[in-house]
């Protein structure tokens, strides 16, 4: 969806898949397929690596000894390749500033269970454990915010609905999520 939206229009997903060489997705390797394709875009995650906290996780526990070894190395080797990552956070306040200026869409890793629930709910399901669902990460797209209603428009590959709003506090709870290391793609539309 961004590459097409940035006017790479060149490749299909099947190829995209080719290129990532794995089937277990992590943002760093959305990292290295943005740069193949020489997109402009900043990597923001409070994890750098694998986070070895995640072994006991029903999601993780099956890919995870097999991925860390990979998605370390990816790390590691990012500044030669030229992807430049940043250990920290960013508030929901800040994206909306970034999506506003029209310069900027953003993949966000998401814990699905709690964007699901904020839809169903109409209401962010706060003070339900992670047990009650668990964890299932999950990529959505970010590219607009409606200031008055402080809702952010999303694009989710997953649903069949053109778009969706999600409130800042809903997809906050969501991008926050154990599991997701607060993970963040913003591409730049320059």
């Amino acid at each position: 969806m961004v590459l097409s939206t940035i006017g790479i229009k060149t490749c299909s997903v099947g190829m995209l898949a080719d290129l990532c060489c794995t089937n277990s997705i992590w943002t760093v390797d959305l990292a290295y397929l943005l740069q193949k394709f020489s997109v402009k875009f900043s990597y923001y995650t409070v994890t750098l690596g694998a986070n070895p906290g995640y072994s006991d996780e029903i999601y993780y526990k099956e890919q995870l000894p097999t991925d860390v070894v990979r998605v370390n190395k990816l790390f590691h080797d990012a500044i030669e390749a030229g992807i430049s990552i940043q250990c920290r956070s960013i508030s929901e306040e800040q994206i909306s500033l970034l999506i506003l200026s029209g310069k900027y869409v953003a993949i966000a890793l998401v814990d699905q269970h709690k964007l699901s629930r904020s839809w169903l709910d109409d209401s962010c399901a706060s003070g339900l454990g992670d047990s009650v669902s668990g964890y299932t990460g999950h990529y959505i797209v970010i590219c607009g915010y409606d200031a008055d209603k402080d809702e952010f428009e999303i694009r989710d590959p997953a649903s069949s609905r053109n778009q969706e709003k999600v409130t800042s506090r809903c997809l906050g709870e969501a991008r926050k999520s154990f599991g997701t290391d607060e993970d963040i793609l913003l591409i730049s539309l320059e």
